[in-house]
């Protein structure tokens, strides 16, 4: 699968607002109270959380650079928030309070104290995302079913943990051909038929025009017509432009498919976060495609904040360069996360060098395959991860 993506970093700050007057010199009058207020739960490195679930709310205040005396009321408030109590009072300068909001996405919080006719406030910025649903394995099983292929264990997790959600993105001949292949027929049969799900791979060229949309909604049709609808679920949409320039040109051809049959899925693979209007041109977009390295670094807060307002089954991550059971087991849990965001997760040891395009980390199932449905089995069930 092409290409490899990195992303970007982002990051939110506090901000704390500090109001103060001086007097008149030798006038002899009091000088004005000296009122701050910093916000200090939730932080700016954790600051991502459910919709509808609460969230701690804590901030601290000083008058003339001493902790507000015990009493001191704190007001909290927020768009479309409620806060329980929205006006707590103060112990050693610090108010808590709770937070519940069933908005998404960003919401700016408030804090504000008045006190000897000065008022001190400060901000934060929190992500709140949609309720999540459970974990679902995507799965680039570009190999051949052979008689002994690893599409035989891909049926056999799918029948052995029903619970945990199998999706194969079938690749004949990088997704083209003028006939079935018997072989993909009966593992795509054999695998339906266990409780996976197949999709059917096309490249799109990122909407460059080196592959026009007639050619790419020819192959669309191949795979329901040499397959069947019985055992393609949907579409994944490789090489996907992730720039506002090409939303037309994946818009037509998401309109194509689901003119088909809209209960079809697709699945759309930037390999990176795009712009917001990709959201409408697939039911499920790749924002992460690169080493488990990177993943660690992934970031959506900010720049691409828009995400949050989206469920989690309609962004994937696939990792490669994961070394190890423990380090696929922590990309897994990085997934999970509320920052990450991700319903669809993959990873696998197999390797792809950037600098010099060598490598396929999809041409096997990781080594761990076992270990990585048992670990997404877990993470949904709140069970202890397998040991590797």
């Amino acid at each position: 699968m092409h290409p490899f993506h990195n992303l970007l970093r982002l990051s939110a700050l506090p901000l704390t607002a500090l109001l103060a007057s001086c007097g008149g010199g030798d006038s002899g009058e009091t000088p004005a109270t000296v009122v701050a207020v910093q916000i200090t739960a939730p932080t700016a490195t954790d600051n991502v959380f459910t919709a509808g679930t609460p969230v701690a709310v804590r901030a601290s205040a000083t008058l003339n650079g001493a902790a507000a005396a015990d009493g001191t009321v704190v007001n909290f408030s927020a768009p479309s928030a409620v806060f329980v109590p929205a006006a707590p009072t103060s112990r050693a300068g610090v108010a808590a309070s709770t937070l519940t909001s069933n908005a998404t996405g960003p919401l700016a919080i408030s804090a504000s104290v008045t006190e000897g006719g000065q008022t001190g406030s400060a901000t934060q910025t929190i992500y709140l995302r949609p309720q999540p649903g459970p974990l679902e394995i995507l799965v680039p099983a570009y190999f051949y079913p052979s008689a002994t292929s690893d599409w035989n264990a891909l049926t056999a997790s799918a029948i052995a943990h029903p619970s945990v959600a199998i999706t194969a993105i079938m690749n004949p001949n990088n997704g083209v051909f003028s006939s079935a292949d018997a072989n993909f027929t009966r593992a795509a049969t054999q695998f339906v038929g266990a409780g996976g799900k197949v999709l059917g791979y096309v490249y799109t060229r990122y909407g460059k025009g080196s592959r026009s949309i007639a050619d790419i909604k020819a192959n669309i049709d191949k795979y329901l017509q040499f397959y069947g609808r019985e055992r393609i679920g949907g579409i994944f949409l490789d090489e996907m432009a992730s720039d506002t320039s090409k939303l037309d040109f994946y818009r037509e051809i998401y309109r194509y498919i689901k003119g088909i049959d809209p209960s079809l899925r697709v699945v759309g693979n930037p390999g990176l976060i795009p712009t917001a209007g990709y959201a409408g041109v697939a039911d499920t977009l790749v924002s992460f495609e690169g080493t488990a390295a990177d993943y660690q670094k992934y970031d959506p807060r900010t720049q691409s904040a828009w995400l949050y307002t989206h469920t989690n089954r309609t962004q994937a991550m696939l990792t490669h360069n994961t070394a190890t059971c423990s380090a696929m087991q922590g990309a897994v849990q990085a997934a999970a996360t509320a920052r990450n965001n991700a319903g669809w997760v993959y990873a696998t040891e197999r390797e792809f060098n950037y600098a010099t395009g060598v490598g396929n980390p999809w041409a096997a199932l990781p080594t761990y395959w076992d270990a990585l449905v048992q670990t997404v089995d877990a993470v949904n069930t709140g069970a202890t991860l397998p040991r590797c």
